[in-house]
């Protein structure tokens, strides 16, 4: 009786809590899947351009591969012009590899902000890359090729000035998830009137990375993959590209 009620006042509350972070969320209503994760993004009017299933080779341990699931999303503003383009990569599902080697994914490169926690660590990944003039130089183009493509083919375009961020985070365990996003610069920082104003306007740009990084890492322990897209930073509700 007496070992009811210790566990009744002290261990319950705790697995409760513990259970209540693994639990599945209710349902968003902007709200769409992409491979194990249930994408939750922000308010907006987003459009669906796809899915395409991928498959990793496992290393170092090949020939096995790791399946993956990317699904691509467009913002669009109250005129229909393109405003932000999001791509996020997701394992299929929560049957991963147990030991999985990532060789050199955080390279540094100049001119982009890189933020690696794991200081190149060979068995996991946590890589944050920010561009803030990505639309200048056809930087899009040199730099990330596939994805200035696959915009080309479906003649997608966002108005200059843009800002590209990725994130990457994969585990030792085979968990893997990477977001790129391709933002026009107003969702991410403020107008500027002086050099002091323009020094520091890239900080909500900063932070808005490591907010999604965060929310990545903590998709990775959900049972239903919960990725919860954290909001821009200046909204543009009911504005439109010429503003």
């Amino acid at each position: 009786m007496q070992f009811s009620r210790i566990f009744s006042r002290c261990f319950l509350p705790c697995l409760l809590l513990a259970l209540t972070a693994c639990a599945p969320l209710p349902a968003h209503k902007n709200e769409v899947a992409a491979g194990r994760a249930r994408l939750v993004l922000p308010p907006g009017q987003w459009e669906d351009l796809g899915a395409v299933d991928q498959a990793l080779p496992l290393l170092p341990a090949p020939p096995g591969r790791i399946p993956l699931q990317t699904r691509t999303l467009g913002l669009r503003g109250a005129d229909q012009a393109l405003l932000a383009l999001l791509r996020v990569q997701t394992n299929e599902d929560n049957f991963w590899p147990r030991s999985v080697y990532w060789p050199g994914h955080c390279p540094q490169q100049k001119g982009v902000l890189v933020q690696d926690a794991t200081q190149g660590s060979p068995v996991r990944i946590d890589c944050l890359r920010l561009k803030r003039w990505a639309s200048h130089e056809q930087w899009l183009d040199k730099h990330q090729p596939e994805l200035a493509q696959w915009l080309g083919e479906r003649k997608l375009s966002l108005r200059a000035p843009y800002s590209y961020v990725s994130y990457r985070y994969a585990t030792e365990g085979g968990a893997s998830v990477a977001v790129q996003a391709v933002i026009d610069q107003r969702l991410l920082q403020p107008q500027t009137r002086n050099n002091a104003q323009f020094l520091v306007a890239g900080r909500p740009a900063l932070q808005w990375g490591q907010d999604l990084a965060q929310a990545v890492r903590v998709s990775v322990g959900m049972m239903d993959g919960y990725l919860a897209i954290p909001p821009f930073p200046y909204p543009l509700a009911g504005k439109t590209t010429e503003q």
